[in-house]
Order: structure tokens, then C-alpha cells, then sequence
């Protein structure tokens, strides 16, 4: 990596943990966000070897004639299915992890953000310099998904919250944690994340 390249930091957190909130508050401040979940969808709808190993292990049911992702079908035959997840986990996460390298270098600020929900999971902070984990207590979690997504049940969320790592986990891992809670004013929290990014050289 050479000077002129950015930090990579990464900035996860449990789903309901706001982080994609604080991505907006860094963005304010002139800090370039990757959203890997985003991305990780069009490179299955837009990348044709992405596409093709898909459609080799899983059929040509994973794509409506469109070319659109068949998300119903993946969720009932694959996401249902831990094995299977690993295999589309294995074609997807080195696609986006490429991508998002290629994105970095184009990018003209001290250090860049990638917003994944799993990266302590996937092993990806081995190729970031720091993680920041967005923190917040498991029942306000839960109630801002049921807010958000109203089409989910609450056993739905929880079954979601299983597959990822326990926060208390993923703050002793990580280099900075901001505790989303009604009662922690987020912004001085990422200002003071903000300025010892800048400060590291």
C-alpha cells in the first residue's frame, strides 16, 4: 500500500445497531462509504463471473429471465441452508473484496469506510487497518428492525441476530466501538473516532 492510498476502516454492526446512521454522519464529514451488502447484490446481478458460478452450483432458477437475482428462490434453497451459504458466501466475498480495493484507490481522502454487517464473520478486517463496531443494546436493536421492516417478525429478527457474532464479542475485537444508545449522543463519539484516524499516519 502506498502513501497516497487511504486507511481502510471497516464499520460493522449487529442489524439494528444504526451503523448505517453513523456511516451518514462520516459521510457528512468528507469520508467515502462502500456499502459491501449493497454491492455484494449488484455484483450478483452485474458481474458475469459472479453470475456464472451462481448459476453453475445453484441453476438457472437463481435468476429470473430478466436477469434479475431470483431472490425467493435463493432464500428458500440456499440462505435456508448453512452449507450453502458458505458456498455462495465463498464466490461473493472475494468479488466484493476485490471491488471494494478497486474502489478504495480511486478514492481521494485520508481513509475510506467499508459498511458490511459480517466482517469479523467473513475474515475480511485481515485486509483493513481498523474496524469500528457500532454497538447497541439487543432489545433497542430489535425494536428498530420491527419499526423499520415491518414485513419481518420479531423471530425473524432474532434469527438473524443468531447467525452474527454477540456485540460483546465484536467490541473487544474491534479498534473503536460507538455505543448507539438513546442515551449516548452518537456525533461527539465519531468525532473523536474521525480525529485519531486522522492523527494515525
Amino acid at each position: 500500500m502506498t502513501n497516497a492510498s487511504p486507511k481502510l476502516v471497516g464499520i460493522t454492526g449487529g442489524i439494528g445497531s444504526g451503523k448505517s446512521t453513523v456511516c451518514q454522519i462520516f459521510k457528512i464529514l468528507g469520508i467515502p462509504v462502500y456499502a459491501a451488502d449493497d454491492r455484494a447484490k449488484w455484483l450478483m446481478t452485474h458481474n458475469s463471473n459472479v453470475k456464472g458460478e451462481i448459476i453453475s452450483l445453484f441453476g438457472n432458477s437463481s435468476y429470473h429471465e430478466n436477469g434479475t437475482l431470483n431472490r425467493s428462490f435463493l432464500a428458500e434453497t440456499v440462505f435456508s441452508d448453512p452449507e450453502k451459504v458458505k458456498q455462495i458466501n465463498a464466490i461473493v466475498h472475494p468479488a466484493v473484496r476485490l471491488d471494494f480495493e478497486n474502489w478504495a484507490k480511486k478514492q481521494n481522502a485520508p481513509y475510506v469506510l467499508k459498511e458490511a454487517a459480517l466482517i469479523f464473520e467473513t475474515g475480511g478486517n485481515q485486509q483493513l487497518d481498523a474496524v469500528i463496531n457500532v454497538s447497541s443494546p439487543l432489545k433497542i436493536r430489535v425494536a428498530r428492525v420491527l419499526m423499520r421492516d415491518p414485513h419481518r417478525s420479531e423471530k425473524q429478527v432474532n434469527e438473524i441476530i443468531n447467525q452474527q457474532l454477540p456485540d460483546e464479542e465484536k467490541n473487544q475485537k474491534a479498534d473503536f466501538v460507538i455505543k448507539n444508545t438513546d442515551i449516548k449522543l452518537l456525533i461527539p463519539q465519531i468525532l473523536d473516532i474521525h480525529r485519531k484516524l486522522l492523527d494515525q499516519k
